[in-house]
């Protein structure tokens, strides 16, 4: 049996091959750009054998979807060299972004290096923003990217190559912590993915969705909104965040519509990894100013209780001041 060591070796040794890959209705070929490590291929240059039709960026294919595999001996082996360091060096540049106001966007799709110091950082934390990429019809969504924030990092988990080991070596211990309070916009669809999915139970959680509905219902007197607000939304009404801000999250919806497989490409594109950090890194302060105005009722009531406090003690101080002067006189 090969040793870990020995298998890795032979896994990046296939990086940059074309193979064949047989699956139950056709045969495609493609550039091996990575295996992970439940046996799913993520493939560039794609084309179908027979059709010769070619996919348009990177595609993935699971290992349980997988009947045969067979490596073509390359036309041109000199080729793969130049092709090789291009992607080496886009992986370089992308993982880890400085954001506007000193926030680092981190990008973690394996379990060595960063995956370790990342859960340690979280679990650190009292508050946490969480959100999710999903691909798939209502109900039968399968989880992508999981973004969560920090004051300081928003940190894209690559679920999609994590598989349910990321959540066995640590973001189950963090979603589930009672202690971590954890900011989403509309926990719905993240919940249900994590519970069906990973068994995996967000608890403690804090919904601006929720919070901008209520104040709504507050302000208006009892009435509901036609629907719910989306995050662009919310974010303008009470971050006051400037249309340059919003523009990542407005486009989402767009591509989404016109990629649906938009979040299986691989590796991710900077604007993608754009709108998901954009997706979390607000979380936070909105968090802070939903709270700051769901609890104006109770500060007015705060200054009616002080006020009245001081009233009584000035209308006490007159009469004792009152008794006073009667018994001089």
């Amino acid at each position: 049996m090969a040793s870990s060591s020995e298998e890795s070796r032979f896994v990046d040794d296939l990086k940059r091959r074309r193979v064949n890959i047989s699956l139950i209705d056709t045969q495609i070929s493609g550039m091996i750009q990575r295996v992970t490590q439940r046996r799913s291929v993520l493939l560039e240059d794609v084309y179908e054998v027979k059709s010769g039709r070619k996919f348009p960026g990177v595609k993935i294919i699971f290992g349980h979807e997988i009947l045969k595999v067979e490596f073509p001996n390359p036309a041109n082996p000199e080729k793969l060299a130049p092709e090789e360091s291009h992607t080496h060096s886009f992986r370089k540049k992308t993982p880890d972004d400085v954001l506007e106001d000193g926030v680092h966007s981190v990008l973690i799709d394996e379990l060595q290096e960063k995956f370790g110091p990342a859960v340690m950082h979280i679990q650190e934390q009292k508050v946490i923003g969480i959100s999710a990429e999903v691909f798939g019809p209502t109900a039968q969504e399968r989880l992508c990217w999981l973004q969560v924030a920090t004051k300081k990092v928003v940190y894209l988990f690559d679920i999609l190559l994590l598989g349910g080991q990321a959540f066995k070596n640590g973001l189950s211990m963090i979603l589930e912590n009672r202690h971590i309070l954890k900011v989403v916009h509309d926990c719905r669809c993240i919940t249900r993915c994590l519970r069906e999915e990973f068994r995996v139970h967000l608890t403690n959680v804090f919904d601006t969705q929720v919070a901008d509905l209520m104040l709504f219902y507050n302000e208006t007197g009892g009435f509901l909104p036609d629907r719910v607000s989306s995050l662009q939304e919310v974010l303008r009404l009470h971050l006051k965040l400037p249309p340059a801000d919003l523009s990542p999250l407005c486009s989402k919806e767009l591509q989404r519509k016109e990629c649906p497989e938009l979040w299986y490409i691989r590796p991710s594109p900077p604007a993608l990894m754009s709108v998901m950090s954009a997706s979390v890194r607000h979380l936070l302060p909105l968090r802070l100013v939903l709270l700051d105005a769901l609890m104006s009722d109770y500060t007015i009531l705060v200054d009616a209780y002080m006020s009245s406090y001081h009233n009584q003690s000035v209308h006490i101080e007159q009469k004792f001041l009152l008794q006073i002067q009667a018994a001089f006189i």
